[in-house]
């Protein structure tokens, strides 16, 4: 094919005269050949003068034939026309694709699709309803009653501004003239609110008019005055301090009774007084008990339901953590619930490491206020253990690591014991184990016992002035001879880690030693054991009285065993690897045969010999990378507080399992009436029967 190219150029040419014509063509090429080929342009005559009429006339087009055109095309090819088609195909789509057919068993040719070439440049998605569709019809509908109802109401108002007497209502709601589509609004008219005043005339203060003549020995007498006067309110407090010192029936009559002093003194400042101070702490309970709801209600009201779908296991809810930054290098060593506030408890912080030694602090936290303990008290040596007073709650007897016993009254604000031991009137020389309150001698003096590591069980007297001390037993070592074992040999004193005393039998009480080895002992008999028992190879932490059953008590030692023992039999009832060691084991105060233990690793062991003489219905893990070290039951509650090696306390609730007292029932599920200490007392009978007496064979 032979391909022409045409340039066509357009010229404003000024205006010939009438004879010529407007312009010459040339052969356009093939596709539009005129009957006989053109001339070649001439050159364009020079333009003559321009009218300004001839301004306004419009341009005439010349056609110039390129001077690469072909000139020797015949007639007949100048004539023939040339079509060119335009096809959609897409030039990038492959067209021979072949594609193995399995039920013909040869490659065939893949069809074209309908939609290979089809390319969508712009798709828009259009909200026009055709006018005969249902929508339209709904549509028209709707608008029509829209406008309607808007005629309805621009006449009622143009009719209410008639009434009014507005005449230009009308001329208002007419529509606007404007352009619809091309215009927009910027104006506004926002409401103002109207003005408002108020006035308040109030009653005017009283005014006294006052008049004195002031020398300086005015001046001088008024402050002579008011020295004298503080001198006599020192002097009441130093009195009032002094009548503190005082013991005996005195004091006991005031234990339960805050001292006259501090109410007089506090009477007149308001912002410091005992009113404020207590209104300060119920608002402070109030805002965090708001604050940890969730946690409040869990402890009043769950109970996990999943005991219902595993008999013989348990769990622990953890609720509350208690900790202060003061104590959170130090370890828990003891923990005490208020026997008369049953959401009050002592924690007694210290260290059990020899090489780290410091001083102690002693925390009273509520259950009411989680955030921050009630009480703090701080002694030069760590504390060991302490004891709350049973019948004088705001009591509570303290043991210190250097052998030191303090008695401290919680409700006092200042921070030292009301007594305190020294050298002169008797002191332990090795830290302070235990100490435990006991009943009122016949002189109505408070007194309490103590055991140390020096051998020493002391009773302290808390006379008028001073804690006196009485030595009550020295734990002598025992060791057996090998040649004739009924013989025995006494060398040194034992070093005592324990102690309890028996519920029924007052002047009954056991000692663990840190030898591994139990005393039974008398305060009658100072100077033998009336039995002592073998079953522990390293120190025995804890020892107690089943609160229920007369002769049944507990032990638990570093050799990670828990023991169970009768009093009457020398070797141990049953026993309890937990394979770890045992830092502290307590009783239930609501089932006799349920008690906790908790472990160095962190764990807290639940067991009830009666539902599983084996294992425990519950193991759990309460804290990481922490030991426990000690564990105690609330008296009322369902739950359990536990202290570790890092100045923590954590609250656990108890789950139904862990807390069964096995009721008796009749056939038709009624409950049988019964004493519910006998029942306890005749559970661990039961216990104690179906256990093995015989000595485990060594």
């Amino acid at each position: 094919d032979v391909h022409t190219r045409r340039r066509t150029q357009d010229a404003t040419m000024p205006p010939r005269r009438a004879g010529r014509g407007g312009g010459r063509t040339g052969r356009r090429g093939r596709g539009g050949a005129q009957d006989s080929p053109a001339p070649a342009p001439r050159p364009a005559p020079v333009a003559a003068p321009v009218e300004d009429d001839d301004m306004y006339q419009e341009p005439y087009k010349q056609i110039i034939r390129p001077h690469n055109q072909l000139t020797n095309l015949s007639e007949t090819e100048l004539k023939e026309e040339h079509t060119r088609v335009l096809t959609a195909n897409d030039p990038n789509k492959a067209n021979n694709i072949t594609k193995y057919n399995y039920k013909d068993r040869c490659y065939k040719l893949d069809p074209e699709g309908a939609g290979d070439h089809l390319k969508i440049h712009f798709s828009l998605d259009g909200c026009v309803l055709h006018k005969d569709s249902q929508d339209a019809k709904e549509q028209e509908a709707y608008e029509a009653q829209k406008k309607e109802f808007e005629e309805e109401e621009r006449k009622k108002a143009a009719q209410q501004a008639a009434e009014a007497g507005e005449d230009d209502m009308e001329a208002e709601t007419q529509e606007s003239g404007k352009n619809q589509f091309n215009y927009s609004e910027r104006a506004a008219q926002t409401f103002n609110n109207p003005l408002r005043e108020r006035g308040v005339a109030t009653k005017p203060p009283p005014v006294v008019g006052f008049s004195a003549t002031v020398s300086q020995w005015d001046i001088y007498d008024s402050y002579m005055n008011d020295y004298s006067n503080q001198m006599a309110e020192q002097e009441i407090l130093k009195n009032a301090e002094k009548k503190k010192g005082a013991g005996g029936g005195q004091r006991e009559a005031t234990f339960d009774e805050p001292t006259q002093a501090t109410a007089k003194g506090s009477k007149d400042d308001m912002v410091h007084s005992v009113k404020m101070s207590a209104a300060l702490k119920i608002l402070e309970r109030m805002a965090n008990q708001n604050a940890e709801d969730e946690i409040f209600q869990d402890f009043k009201y769950w109970e996990d339901a999943s005991d219902q779908f595993r008999e013989g296991e348990g769990s622990l809810l953890p609720l509350w953590r208690f900790q202060t930054d003061r104590t959170k290098r130090k370890q828990v060593t003891a923990l005490g619930w208020n026997p008369k506030y049953p959401d009050l408890f002592a924690v007694g912080y210290g260290s059990y490491d020899f090489m780290r030694q410091g001083s102690g602090m002693i925390c009273c936290y509520s259950l009411k206020n989680t955030n921050h303990p009630e009480y703090i008290f701080s002694t030069e040596s760590g504390v060991m253990c302490i004891n709350f007073h049973p019948n004088h709650s705001s009591l509570l007897a303290v043991g210190c690591y250097d052998g030191t016993v303090m008695v401290y009254d919680v409700r006092n604000k200042m921070n030292r014991p009301i007594y305190m031991s020294s050298i002169k009137t008797g002191k332990h020389t090795d830290p302070v184990w235990q100490v435990f309150w006991q009943e009122e001698d016949l002189a109505k003096e408070l007194n309490f016992f103590s055991i140390s590591s020096d051998g020493r069980v002391a009773n302290w007297i808390m006379s008028k002035n001073e804690l006196k001390m009485e030595p009550v037993m020295q734990l002598k070592l025992v060791s057996t001879v090998k040649d004739d074992p009924e013989e025995t040999s006494l060398s040194g004193l034992a070093g005592g880690c324990c102690f309890d005393f028996n519920r029924v039998s007052e002047h009954l009480f056991i000692v663990g030693t840190e030898e591994g080895k139990i005393h039974k002992c008398s305060k009658a008999y100072s100077g033998q054991y009336l039995e002592t028992y073998i079953g522990h190879h390293m120190a025995v932490y804890t020892i107690r009285w089943n609160p229920f059953h007369p002769r049944v008590f507990i032990s638990c030692s570093a050799d990670w065993t828990v023991k169970l023992w009768d009093h009457n039999v020398a070797h141990p009832i049953m026993s309890f690897d937990l394979g770890n060691a045992v830092g502290d084991v307590a009783w239930s105060p609501y089932s006799s045969t349920i008690f906790a233990a908790v472990t160095s690793d962190g764990k807290v062991h639940v067991f009830d010999l009666a539902e599983n003489k084996h294992e425990p219905l519950c193991e759990q893990k309460v804290v990481k990378r922490a030991k426990l070290t000690h564990v105690n039951f609330n008296q009322v509650e369902p739950i359990i507080i536990v202290g570790d090696d890092r100045g923590g306390v954590n609250s656990l609730k108890l789950s139904p399992n862990l807390r069964k007292v096995h009721e008796p029932y009749d056939e038709e599920g009624v409950m049988i009436e019964h004493d519910p200490v006998q029942l306890q007392i005749d559970k661990m009978d039961r216990l104690l029967a179906a256990a093995d007496t015989k000595p485990a064979a060594s």
